[in-house]
């Protein structure tokens, strides 16, 4: 059985990981004959939001702690990934991917990944094993595998422009549709930078876990 590492960045579209993204993935790694392990980095959150307003509120969260309310309670800390127990990595979305795994909500093409976030994924990278990173994940590729990596998170030519001065390669893609770079293994999909709902997410996610399971 092939088992896969799912890096997780919180619990919120907002603020942490995207809930349905996440859990459509893990769902898929099962229906693929796959297994799982959940890991998220333990530090604390960028920043808190209200999901039920859209507001910053005034409190501190932990990314690993807010991650296993997902994982019901089954994740460890990203520091205890190693790359030789995996046949491959998934990196589901949501702002927390690009605000606590890396900082390109802020930074944009000025990013850098976190410093456990950055082994973790350049491990996998160095072993040339298979990754699927979702929605606005891939934004942090050209930082993990370098120039010229081919990615996509949709069709945002804002987010498109500053993944290129990074050093990607960013293909406009489908809701339902991948993006496969066959050079490093790498699968990513738009998710919910362009899905409407959750048929549209699961088309796009269904195809990257599938290929991303064929790679390995």
């Amino acid at each position: 059985m092939k088992k896969v590492a799912v890096i997780l960045s919180g619990c919120g579209v907002f603020d942490g990981a995207e809930v349905n993204e996440a859990v459509l993935t893990l769902l898929h790694i099962e229906k693929g004959g796959a297994s799982y392990q959940c890991f998220a980095p333990d530090i604390e959150q960028m920043h808190v939001i209200n999901h039920l307003t859209g507001e910053p509120q005034q409190q501190q969260r932990n990314v690993l702690v807010e991650a296993a309310r997902i994982a019901r309670g089954k994740i460890k800390p990203l520091t205890e990934l190693k790359v030789d127990d995996f046949d491959a990595l998934l990196v589901p979305g949501g702002f927390g991917a690009a605000k606590n795994l890396c900082d390109f909500a802020v930074k944009g093409a000025e990013a850098s990944v976190q410093k456990d976030m950055l082994h973790a994924a350049q491990a996998f990278a160095k072993a040339g094993k298979a990754a699927g990173y979702m929605c606005i994940a891939p934004a942090m590729l050209p930082l993990l595998y370098g120039r010229g990596v081919k990615l996509t998170i949709g069709n945002d030519a804002d987010t498109a422009q500053a993944i290129n001065k990074l050093g990607g390669e960013h293909i406009d893609c489908a809701v339902d549709n991948i993006v496969i770079d066959d050079q490093h293994k790498l699968v990513t999909t738009p998710a919910y930078m362009l899905a409407e709902n959750l048929l549209q997410a699961d088309a796009g996610i269904g195809k990257l876990v599938a290929k991303v399971l064929a790679l390995a």
